[in-house]
């Protein structure tokens, strides 16, 4: 996979971080950057606009930022678009697993001489669905917003891959497993990134402290006799890679395998400060 992206981290600091996407420049918040900023204040001020959280939700400058616009990353094409949340409808510290979906995905075809069943849950607009579809996976896309997963689908077509295997399932993903499970359905590769808190296609309440250990064992039952792992990411502060691997390890540690935890980083140039943006865990079975 070519080693080439639209995206790229500028800079950060001063709670804030410089991201250029493509032709536009935007600075977003970033509780975590609590260091001073690298680059001077007149390249800050050139971003294209900037959003803000104190005071509401606002943009500064949204009037410049296209409609809808398309970037590159690491070979895989999304549509971008402003929300009143600041989000575009990408999340650029995920694409260390992007790259390890794909790689996964086509060692175990190689092995298993078939195409890994991959759910991807919580999906948003579809980055892990995408990687895993252009490795040759088929794959159940899962999401409570019906217009996210519309964005999804839309970026699958960017991508060529609107007639590749994959389910667009618009519900309550709770709700949605336990019909799998009364189906019989397997997976050999779960993907879940779920949110601090959320609602459910019919109004259902997520929270992950509550929820998360229940939805893992709820998981551990969907996995097929040829497993391929487990990704578990999020961005909610308190759950460290620690906390990841520990609830893995109970959900999974009893079948043969590995764990490998960590951060997500927004990787710039070299000279660049990285900003921790969550946390990861892989069960990779052996």
């Amino acid at each position: 996979m070519p080693d080439s992206s639209d995206y790229a981290l500028l800079d950060s600091g001063g709670f804030q971080k410089l991201e250029r996407f493509g032709p536009v420049v935007l600075s977003r918040p970033c509780a975590q950057a609590v260091w001073h900023p690298t680059l001077p204040q007149h390249e800050w001020q050139r971003a294209t606009a900037t959003f803000f959280r104190d005071g509401g939700n606002q943009w500064r400058g949204r009037d410049r930022l296209p409609e809808s616009w398309v970037i590159s990353v690491d070979g895989m094409r999304f549509q971008l678009s402003s929300t009143d949340f600041g989000h575009l409808g990408i999340f650029p510290e995920q694409r260390d697993q992007w790259r390890r979906i794909r790689e996964v995905c086509v060692s175990y075809g190689t092995r298993y001489r078939r195409a890994a069943r991959v759910m991807n849950l919580f999906a948003y607009s579809g980055g892990s669905t995408l990687a895993a579809a252009h490795a040759g996976a088929e794959v159940c896309h899962v999401d409570a917003s019906k217009g996210m997963v519309e964005w999804a689908r839309q970026n699958a077509s960017l991508n060529g891959l609107q007639d590749r295997p994959v389910r667009w399932i618009v519900d309550d993903v709770t709700k949605f497993l336990e019909r799998e499970l009364r189906r019989e359905r397997r997976y050999d590769l779960i993907i879940l990134d779920p949110p601090s808190y959320g609602r459910g296609a019919r109004g259902e309440i997520f929270k992950i402290e509550n929820d998360l250990p229940k939805l893992l064992d709820l998981l551990a039952k969907l996995m097929s006799e040829e497993p391929l792992g487990v990704l578990l990411s999020c961005h909610t502060p308190e759950l460290t890679p620690i906390s990841l691997h520990h609830l893995l390890l109970q959900a999974f540690g009893r079948r043969p395998g590995r764990l490998e935890h960590g951060e997500m980083l927004l990787k710039g140039a070299e000279e660049v400060l990285a900003v921790p943006s969550g946390s990861h865990c892989w069960w990779l079975a052996s």
